[in-house]
């Protein structure tokens, strides 16, 4: 361990912001039939950019405006953007617990792109601990072949989406800073908001025949906004308090460690969605949990014994 390494620290850092995700999860589902999932983005996008820019300015940290990778910047973007749109959108229909599981599935996908893309070694230990991963899913989902709702593949599709974003910026971490990174994503989500207003802000592409989940999408911008600003406002702070925390605990400890505690969110999810949605996890459901957690856990221990660290460096949320 090195000698700054404050592990206690980062877990509970790790911890709160795990919390703060898990709330702002259980408001997502809350509200969306009052709400629109890009009025939410928007929202959520603007605060936490309002926050980081004061963030800089009393942190007086320079930061550079040129990016070494634009084309690679805005791909990281959209893939993000896409992931959690996906992710929101599971939340509507999919109990927490289960959509968080399966977004765990994400340190697996980075693994493969690492290898894939950034030429990282992975030994057979590791291969298998992903398609120990990958059977854990399998598991989660309980498929039926004969009426399988392919929508339950939302959160492991955010998953893959996100793991190539991340993959991403591990690539351009060379040149481009945290904040240069933050400032381009900030932007570019805000301007991909702006165009999706202009777009079908007004709803008129909603119907009122769609279900819960199809409005949720495409319903008008703004149209209860008396009821939902408080919330939105929420999810501005939490994501920027949640960002902080991680990146405060991937600093003041030791990323083997913290990591691991990321999965305290799928114990936090379970506690709204036990009293708020009476949502009661299946046997099933906790054996698929444990497969996944058992072959992240894996995949963290074996990065720290061999020094190499892919998908423990890579914090699941943001």
């Amino acid at each position: 361990m090195r000698a700054k390494d404050n592990n206690s620290k980062g877990i509970l850092l790790i911890i709160i912001a795990m919390t703060l995700f898990a709330m702002q999860d259980s408001l997502i589902k809350f509200i969306f039939e009052k709400s629109a999932l890009y009025e939410i983005f928007f929202g959520r996008y603007f605060v936490a950019a309002v926050l980081l820019f004061f963030y800089i300015k009393f942190k007086k940290e320079k930061v550079s405006l040129k990016t070494y990778y634009p084309f690679l910047t805005l791909f990281r973007v959209l893939l993000h953007f896409l992931a959690f749109s996906a992710f929101f959108i599971s939340l509507t229909y999919m109990p927490l617990a289960t959509a968080n599981a399966l977004f765990f599935s994400c340190p697996f996908f980075v693994s493969i792109f690492a290898k894939i893309f950034l030429k990282e070694f992975i030994g057979i230990r590791r291969w298998s601990a992903i398609v120990f991963g990958f059977i854990g899913v399998f598991i989660v989902l309980d498929p039926n072949f004969s009426d399988f709702q392919y929508r339950n593949l939302l959160p492991v599709f955010c998953a893959f989406c996100y793991a190539a974003s991340m993959t991403i910026t591990k690539y351009t971490s060379d040149k481009d800073g945290v904040y240069t990174q933050l400032y381009y994503f900030y932007l570019i989500a805000i301007l991909l908001c702006v165009l999706i207003f202009i777009f079908m802000g007004n709803g008129q592409f909603n119907k009122s025949n769609f279900d819960p989940t199809t409005q949720f999408i495409f319903r008008e911008w703004f149209s209860n906004i008396e009821y939902t600003w408080k919330f939105i406002l929420f999810f501005g702070f939490a994501a920027s308090i949640a960002f902080v925390c991680i990146f405060s605990a991937y600093i003041v400890a030791s990323p083997s460690v913290v990591s691991l505690f990321e999965y305290s969110l799928i114990i936090m999810s379970m506690i709204p969605g036990y009293f708020l949605f009476d949502e009661i996890p299946s046997t099933r459901t906790f054996v698929g949990v444990a497969c996944i957690m058992a072959a992240g856990i894996y995949i963290y221990l074996r990065e720290k014994i061999r020094d190499q660290y892919i998908a423990t460096e890579t914090p699941v949320r943001r």
